[in-house]
């Protein structure tokens, strides 16, 4: 076998996936390599939530345009069906609505619209809209899902663009040219290294100085009445003090000295609320953020509780069945929200670290490749 390549990943979520579909249409010889059978991490624990309008100035909204561009060439392709389009943004009071205004005077709100409420109310019968101030509306984002998305991704690279996978083999060193695995020793002129939540593990003396802490989270799916029909992804108040495109607004300080005191337990528990819709009907419904260095793998269903009591706040549900609960997991850095390290000339180490990879990383692996 043949074990030299132009580039190795390692790591084959969503971050990882970017790198090798980048590389392989620069015409590079790819080869992922995957320590579990199949990706089960954070790539396929999500929403499936492609996000433009809302991620923080810069780097990250401009990384999340040109991802979402990227994903609406590659799904057709690879066979992944996007669900539904767009974000409505329910702001309920005043000074939800103020952010919102600030928001649209910004250069991030190219596109949106802010609608009275008797225009929500036509658009999406199914928000809750008593006493509601006012709806954004961005068209620009995308809902795949996310748990077939990215097995569908894999196969496509390799069908479509000759990458190679070797899944089930951890990676134990990487020494470019050299990565020695635990079933080989393969050769490449690059490596990426995008191992996501082993922060302990390769480059672990990169990445202590940065502080990164784990970020756990809590997600639900949930079974609607027969027929119900969300116009597109669904966010709320909470979403507007937690999305650095809206929380670093001069306005959202004072909406989130209100929520402070309105809604103090779901801010301790990092609680915003999202909704999505899968084509069976169900509803993907989260959610929280827990930090730590180890965070402990047990869901309090009290934070169950609180992100359903949300969903019933926003959306007018005649029935809610839980169907599926699971908990999500990623690296987390309070000073960015993408850890690019290069530990030498032929190696990179890409980390996202703000829960945004479905929604940035193909504009990420660009910034890579074209800074390499």
């Amino acid at each position: 076998m043949d074990n030299t390549y132009d580039l190795i990943v390692v790591g084959a979520g969503i971050v990882g996936l970017a790198h090798a579909y980048t590389a392989a249409r620069r015409g590079l010889r790819v080869c992922v390599v995957e320590r579990d059978a199949a990706c089960v991490g954070a790539s396929i624990r999500n929403f499936g939530f492609i996000t433009v309008t809302g991620q923080g100035a810069g780097d990250t909204w401009r990384r999340a345009r040109r991802a979402r561009e990227v994903w609406g060439e590659v799904a057709p392709q690879a066979g992944i069906e996007a669900v539904h389009h767009g974000l409505y943004l329910t702001a309920f009071r005043p000074q939800a609505l103020a952010v919102l205004e600030e928001f649209m005077g910004t250069e991030m709100g190219a596109q949106c619209e802010l609608m009275e409420i008797s225009e929500a109310a036509r658009r999406a019968p199914v928000l809750r809209l008593d006493g509601a101030q006012g709806v954004l509306y961005s068209p620009h984002e995308m809902r795949v899902e996310s748990r077939t998305a990215i097995g569908l991704l894999a196969k496509w690279l390799t069908q479509a663009h000759a990458v190679t996978f070797r899944f089930g083999e951890a990676v134990l060193e990487v020494a470019t040219p050299r990565v020695r695995t635990s079933r080989a020793v393969l050769h490449a002129e690059r490596v990426v290294v995008c191992t996501n939540t082993d922060i302990n593990g390769l480059f672990a003396e990169r990445l202590a100085p940065h502080g990164l802490r784990l970020c756990l989270l809590h997600m639900l799916r949930v079974m609607p009445e027969p027929g119900f029909k969300l116009p597109g992804s669904v966010m709320a108040d909470l979403s507007l003090v937690r999305y650095h495109g809206y929380s670093q607004l001069p306005a959202a300080q004072k909406l989130m000295e209100q929520m402070r005191r309105e809604e103090g337990e779901s801010l301790d528990n990092g609680i915003h609320l999202i909704v999505v819709q899968s084509a069976d009907g169900s509803l993907v419904v989260g959610d929280s953020h827990h930090y730590g260095a180890a965070p402990e793998p047990f869901a309090d269903e009290r934070v169950d509780d609180l992100i359903l009591r949300h969903l019933h706040d926003t959306l007018k549900l005649q029935q809610c069945k839980v169907t599926e609960r699971w908990v999500g997991i990623y690296p987390s850095s309070a000073q960015t929200d993408c850890l690019i390290d290069s530990p030498d000339d032929a190696t990179r180490l890409v980390l996202v670290t703000s829960g945004t990879g479905a929604s940035t990383a193909f504009g990420i692996a660009e910034d890579v490749f074209a800074a390499w």
